[in-house]
């Protein structure tokens, strides 16, 4: 018998006794250790040399959540109790491997080939993150036929998986007439005393990402692959001396994006990304988890050597007496709370991640009661509270997940095929990121491989998050020509009167309370009205500027700032005024409906005067109405980029939704008026979006030859 004595040790791990275990290896830790050294033991490595990625602990606890619901249901595998034992790769090939031998040791000593828990047995296990990670420990799992619940696609960086990503899409997007202007790759980091060595090339990889040419960057977002990036942006802005923000690309990821960070990079500006569009594995919420979560208490969690430190890290602090604080850290209280924290950190909601790893807990154990009862010898035993661990072996998994499909708790149905591979498609999310760190996934499409010819991917480009990305392209070319010409000052004011258009639907969403009810149409009135007023300023401006290039035109002292901001505030504090006039006479409240439909009580926003509500809409509809006669009117005024004929498209869109959103508002009620009224806000403000800024757009991001002031000009 060969024992491995005195490894390189991490002494953490998650263990709860069962008769057949779960094992799992996370990634949540990485840590800077030296190079293998022959003359001396390899030390011990405890919390402070410790990187750690607090969000990542969800993945542990959500298969610790579904053994627990598993064990609890009396109708999945009766007298049986399932258990886990988890530890982390640490980012580091021996580690992973060495861990990998501790699961099919048992928990008290490493010993290849032999197992020392005789009452317990290994029957599967959940698969890494990282493909890397995934496949060293394939190299020893594979020899035991033990099922690898490998739950994310195997896409990596500087390897033989992360070469075929990019000859893959290369040869798609060159079918597409698409040019790729750099390919770069991240380190694989098998060990952290490579990652000191790859520092050297940082900088030459953080100026290639923030090439001017590119304006889309596609991610293969491993979890390594991740935290590198996040660095070069760090490093880049270190350099050139500017914030994280002004990187100003389109980012597509692969589906294991996510955001987190690591305890390194809590400070890190997430608004770079803000806008991006990744493929997701498609989930469903898990509302007991959340409660699960709320349970959880540093002082009270046996036998998980993880908890502890994730806390430490996640909320800066340290359990400790006060005087053994080093500078610049609080002592942790355990009363602190994780739905505090930001979505950078850790989610309350079940991740796609954790969904994975929650259905291939639920996958195992359902494959294993049906594996049971097939046979009525081992269903006989399913009877009897004695249980022998060599009564089964994992490998007999393998026949029954071919096929296999069943209903997990939360009432999803999972289904494998002939392959065992799961038999599921991909949502594909933007990412709206804010200030304050926090975030939003807004589902915008679907790739489903089983649908019907044509509906394969599916993607609605007006649900996309553009404005931000359009407000980050100007800023990033504000010295060019197209961007300068109109004035702007107003093109920025409008950008960003659009996003809080959009914005201003959200108070619309939820049970009706008084804030919401008063700020909800007065909200909606002085934002439109104020986009609307710069789209005027700027209609104006177009025409005024042709007329004052005329020989003795008196035109000349009106154009300027002066006339357009008189026209924007003056339009704007009109709208102000009928709203105060309405919160003064008959406010918005929240009130009960009982007379609109039978047996149903609706809660709803009474707008207190309808008439007052129809003086708002009436005065934009003039605003609107005016601006679409005399951008018409100045269409064909001479120029190569006459902003005029853009101006009219976006007022008959904007007129042509708000003219049949009367009729639509007037015949429903309840629910579905406020959906009428919701759908109107993002459709007109998604028409004044495109209509005047995606031309712009496309000369500035495809067509940058046509911008320069000889293009402009040429034709006046």
């Amino acid at each position: 018998m060969c024992t491995v004595t005195n490894p390189l040790q991490f002494p953490y791990k998650y263990y709860q006794n069962g008769i057949l275990i779960i094992g799992e290896i996370t990634t949540q830790f990485g840590c800077m250790n030296d190079a293998l050294s022959f003359s001396e033991y390899p030390r011990t490595i405890f919390p402070d040399d410790i990187v750690a990625t607090p969000k990542s602990y969800q993945h542990i606890l959500s298969l610790v959540f579904a053994v627990k619901e598993i064990n609890e249901n009396p109708k999945v595998l009766p007298n049986i109790t399932l258990g886990f034992h988890i530890y982390d790769s640490f980012t580091d090939a021996r580690v992973t491997q060495q861990n990998t031998l501790k699961l099919l040791s048992g928990w008290k000593r490493m010993v290849p080939n032999f197992n020392f828990d005789q009452q317990s047995k290994l029957i599967a296990v959940v698969g890494g993150i990282d493909s890397e990670i995934s496949l060293q420990m394939a190299t020893l799992l594979s020899n035991y036929k033990i099922p690898q619940w490998t739950w994310v696609g195997i896409v990596t960086a500087e390897d033989d998986n992360g070469e075929t990503f990019v000859q893959t899409l290369t040869q798609i997007l060159h079918q597409q007439g698409i040019c790729i202007a750099f390919s770069e790759k991240t380190p694989v980091v098998s060990n952290s005393f490579q990652m000191l060595q790859s520092f050297q090339s940082i900088q030459t990889k953080a100026s290639s990402i923030n090439n001017s040419k590119v304006k889309v960057l596609v991610v293969n977002a491993e979890p390594q692959t991740r935290a590198w990036l996040t660095w070069y942006i760090y490093f880049h802005s270190v350099i050139e001396d500017t914030k994280e923000m002004s990187i100003g690309k389109v980012w597509i990821m692969t589906a294991q994006w996510d955001f987190s960070s690591d305890s390194m990079q809590r400070n890190f500006d997430i608004q770079v990304f803000d806008g991006a569009l990744s493929f997701a594995i498609q989930s469903q919420e898990v509302p007991e988890f959340s409660k699960f979560l709320l349970l959880l208490n540093p002082h009270s969690e046996k036998g998980d050597d993880f908890f502890q430190i994730f806390w430490e890290k996640a909320f800066n602090c340290l359990f400790s007496y006060p005087h053994e604080l080093s500078e610049g850290h609080n002592s942790c209280t355990g009363q602190e709370k994780l739905e505090n924290l930001p979505g950078l950190m850790f989610e309350m909601s079940m991740t796609g991640q954790s969904y994975s790893i929650y259905n291939a807990v639920h996958a195992i154990a359902h494959a294993l009661h049906k594996r049971f009862t097939m046979r009525p010898k081992l269903s006989r035993m399913l009877d009897r509270v004695r249980w022998r661990t060599t009564d089964f072996q994992p490998w007999q998994l393998h026949h029954v997940l071919t096929n296999f499909s069943f209903n997990n708790s939360v009432g999803d149905t999972v289904s494998f095929d002939e392959n065992r591979e799961l038999g599921a498609g991909f949502d594909i999310l933007n990412w709206v990121t804010f200030p304050n760190q926090s975030f939003l996934r807004v589902k915008v499409g679907k790739m489903d491989p089983q649908a019907l010819p044509g509906q394969e991917f599916i993607i609605n480009e007006e649900d996309i998050t553009w404005h931000i990305l359009m407000l980050g392209v100007f800023i990033k070319n504000k010295d060019t020509p197209i961007v300068k010409a109109n004035n702007q000052n107003l093109t920025y004011s409008l950008l960003i009167a659009l996003l809080f258009c959009f914005l201003c639907s959200l108070p619309f969403i939820g049970h009706p309370q008084i804030l919401t009810c008063y700020s909800r149409q007065i909200a909606f009135g002085i934002i439109f009205t104020v986009a609307v007023s710069c789209v005027l300023a700027k209609t104006f401006t177009v025409v005024l500027a042709f007329k004052a290039t005329k020989p003795g035109s008196r035109m000349k002292k009106w154009v300027g700032k002066r006339l357009t901001n008189s026209i924007l505030l003056g339009s704007s504090l009109i709208q102000v005024a009928i709203c105060a006039v309405w919160l003064c006479t008959a406010p918005p409240f929240p009130d009960l409906d009982m007379h609109s439909l039978a047996e149903e009580i609706i809660v709803e926003c009474n707008e207190g005067s309808v008439t007052m509500f129809y003086c708002v809409l009436g005065y934009l509809g003039f605003l609107a109405l005016v601006n679409f006669t005399v951008a018409f009117l100045a269409r064909k005024l001479p120029g190569s980029f006459n902003e005029a004929k853009f101006i009219t498209f976006s007022m008959l869109v904007f007129c042509s939704v708000w003219l049949s959103f009367v009729p639509a508002y007037l015949s429903t009620k309840g629910k579905s008026m406020v959906a009428v009224e919701i759908f109107s806000i993002l459709v007109s403000g998604a028409g004044l979006l495109g209509c005047i800024f995606f031309p712009k757009c496309y000369i500035i991001i495809l067509k940058p030859e046509l911008n320069s002031r000889d293009q402009i000009i040429k034709k006046h």
